[in-house]
Parts: C-alpha cells; sequence; structure tokens
C-alpha cells in the first residue's frame, strides 16, 4: 500500500499528527499505511539497528511491541468524535513466532469499544498475511488521561 490507500476519517491536520507526533516512531521509522475510522496500518522496514538477536538477526521483541502500541493509539485516535489525550492503560502481547530477518513488519489495530473514559483494541504483527502472525495484542487506553492540565504538568 502508499500514500494513496490512506482514507483520513479526521480532518488532514490531526491525521497527520497522529501519524507522526511519536518521536520513537519516527525514530524507528513507523510509516503510516492506512487510516480508517477506527483502525490503523504501521509498517516498520527491517533495519539493522532493530535486531535483537545478532545471530539470527531476528528483530527484537520490543520492536514489535512498540509497533503495536503505536498502531493501537492511532486506531483509538481514529475511532475518536472529539480528539482528546490517550494513554495505554493495559497490554497483552502475544508473540507466535518471530519475524523474518530482511522483511517488513505490519502491525494492524482496531479500536472496537469506546466508552466515556477507556478504548478497546485488538491488533496483529504479520508480514505479508495477517492470518499468519507474529503477534497478536489485546489492549485498552484511558481517554481524557491528562485531566485537563497541561502537556507535561505531570514533570514538575
Amino acid at each position: 500500500m502508499d500514500e494513496a490507500d490512506i482514507q483520513i476519517p479526521l480532518s488532514p491536520e490531526i491525521a497527520k499528527r497522529v501519524a507522526t507526533s511519536s518521536p520513537l516512531g519516527l525514530d524507528l521509522g513507523f510509516k503510516l499505511v492506512r487510516l480508517e475510522k477506527a483502525r490503523a496500518i504501521v509498517a516498520i522496514d527491517y533495519q539493522d539497528k532493530l535486531i535483537g538477536n545478532p545471530v539470527t538477526r531476528v528483530v527484537h521483541g520490543g520492536v514489535i511491541t512498540a509497533l503495536l502500541d503505536h498502531a493501537s493509539a492511532v486506531a483509538v485516535v481514529a475511532a475518536l468524535d472529539e480528539p482528546t489525550s490517550i494513554a495505554t492503560l493495559d497490554m497483552r502481547i502475544d508473540y507466535m513466532r518471530a519475524a523474518e530477518p530482511g522483511r517488513a513488519i505490519l502491525g494492524d489495530a482496531t479500536c472496537f469499544k469506546v466508552t466515556k473514559s477507556v478504548a478497546f483494541i485488538r491488533g496483529t504483527a504479520y508480514h505479508d498475511n495477517v492470518d499468519n502472525p507474529i503477534a497478536t495484542v489485546v489492549c485498552t487506553y484511558m481517554l481524557a488521561s491528562d485531566g485537563g492540565r497541561q502537556p507535561g504538568a505531570n514533570l514538575k
């Protein structure tokens, strides 16, 4: 898929911020592949800096976790009618096999339920076929996580 496949459910400005706001995602090289209402697909190309095992050259599991967390967060924002702050509340990842060295990885996440204060997401990391997962995720995000405070207020 390329940029022409991106279907933006929100204003282009908000969608662009969602896709590019994570310094970690930018450093790792996450790319937004598809964005729909309540769904996001994010990709990461294979890079030597992502290797967790130098013998097998397999991507580190933490990269898969970060990819699924990022795709899930984007899916939550894409599910909301009004933008708000979010924070990962709980995340369970089941690893089913190692990612194959030299291959890009896709993270496909869908926000399937939003309540007043929590969003619920399911997702999968895979290479070519979602039916052959590298890992699956089930997670929840707190909505309005900043409690109305300014960004960084808890750091003071």
